[in-house]
């Protein structure tokens, strides 16, 4: 990654053990797509409401040449499932930019899917 990595902790003290999470979600994203530039993380926690108890926000903004990935909508009362969950939209943005990106892998994935679907001729009888 060409820029450092962003951790911002807002409404909570900062965290080392959420920090390392955070740096090895990283480096997981970083083998899956290694044209990372830049992360920002910003796990946020709200002030305290009666009715709908504490919430964590997770949001990631996920820079590679030509494109910015943001996943931004992960709410949970675990901040361990929060981060997870933002992790998991942003490798799932990563994977369609680079299939857009990239055709053979489109075709692949195209062919993958149809081989699979059920309901096929295969033993119809």
């Amino acid at each position: 990654m060409r820029t450092p990595l962003q951790i911002t902790f807002h409404g909570m003290d900062t965290s080392p053990a959420l920090e390392a999470l955070v740096r090895d979600k990283i480096a997981k994203l970083e083998q899956f797509h290694p044209n990372v530039t830049g992360c920002r993380v910003v796990i946020d926690k709200p002030h305290h409401h009666k009715q709908q108890g504490e919430h964590f926000i997770v949001a990631i903004d996920v820079a590679v040449p030509g494109n910015n990935v943001v996943a931004n909508h992960a709410h949970h009362e675990d901040v361990n499932v929060a981060l997870r969950d933002a992790f998991t939209a942003a490798r799932r943005q990563l994977d369609e930019l680079r299939m857009r990106s990239d055709p053979k892998q489109r075709r692949a994935a195209h062919a993958a899917g149809e081989a699979g679907e059920p309901g096929g001729q295969a033993g119809a009888e």
